[in-house]
């Protein structure tokens, strides 16, 4: 088996700061990888999500980007949402699934900004009037904004963190629920941050620890009755267009290369989680959290 360089030990991407998080995919060279794995094969798809209507939010880019490509793959129908300065990463993941599947698969492109509630309920109705049906929701976007000491965080910031992080997920629930039959699956994109505790990032942390406790609550009340599947992957150190600006130099030096495996990890590596318990494989797995961090143990 021959590892790419990528996926090797020590290897750290040339990181660069874009202002304004998250990020634009486009400026970041070497791109992240999305649909090749660690020994260097295309990521071989099985139909494993045949006739599923999903949502992916954020899926222009980053994680939401592998993701979408490997449910196109897996044969499923998206909505991808987007937000305005990313419609040309929209558009390329779109060209990419287009390119890389062997029948189109049919793709719809939203720009919405997420922290309102009306924008929730509108991409619930636009998703069921494009295709009819929806059973798999992946709430991936995010933000976050870096500051390493808390009386200078702006509430404004704090404020804006929640509307997008955490908000918007309930927004999206609530607005879906009454119309997900019985087997439909609900994943969360959360954090390694929630259980470690990034300094850098209190609000975004404290964001990704209540997706966590949302997930875990709404599992518990819907996957009786209802038959809906939550749950949450919490990526360890990945390279996405996410890396703020404000983060420090000092943890950009140390990106990725601190956790056991000495390297971060790639979008792809997560995408497949999102595909597992999206798919029948993990039929009997609810309230649960996959962690995908480079070998972190978390207890």
């Amino acid at each position: 088996m021959q590892i790419i360089k990528q996926f090797q030990k020590g290897y750290k991407p040339p990181f660069q700061k874009q202002e304004g998080a998250p990020g634009v995919q486009k400026k970041l060279d070497p791109p992240p990888i999305n649909d090749v794995t660690a020994d260097g094969k295309p990521y071989k798809a099985a139909r494993k999500l045949e006739t599923r209507s999903a949502i992916i939010t954020g899926g222009d880019s980053g994680i939401g980007r592998a993701t979408a490509l490997l449910f196109a793959l897996e044969g499923a129908d998206l909505t991808l949402t987007y937000l305005p300065k990313e419609k040309e990463d929209a558009e390329e993941t779109v060209k990419e699934i287009n390119k890389k599947t062997d029948s189109a698969r049919k793709i719809q492109l939203l720009e919405f900004d997420l922290r309102k509630e009306d924008a929730c309920k509108q991409l619930i109705e636009k998703h069921l009037k494009f295709h009819g049906k929806l059973d798999s929701l992946v709430l991936n976007h995010g933000t976050q904004n870096a500051n390493s000491d808390l009386p200078s965080l702006p509430t404004e910031q704090w404020h804006d963190i929640f509307d997008t992080n955490i908000h918007s997920f309930f927004y999206i629930c609530k607005a879906a629920i009454p119309h997900l039959p019985p087997g439909s699956t609900i994943t969360f994109n959360a954090s390694i941050n929630m259980a470690i505790g990034h300094p850098e990032l209190i609000d975004y942390t404290a964001t990704k620890g209540a997706i966590i406790a949302f997930m875990r609550a709404l599992s518990n009340q819907v996957v009786g009755d209802k038959g809906i599947r939550c749950n949450a992957v919490a990526p360890g150190p990945i390279w996405t267009p996410l890396i703020p600006a404000t983060m420090s130099d000092e943890s950009i030096k140390q990106f990725g290369v601190t956790v056991p495996m000495g390297r971060a990890g790639q979008p792809i590596e997560i995408a497949t989680a999102f595909v597992y318990l999206t798919s029948a494989d993990s039929s009997y797995i609810s309230g649960q959290v996959i962690h995908i961090n480079g070998g972190i143990v978390i207890e």
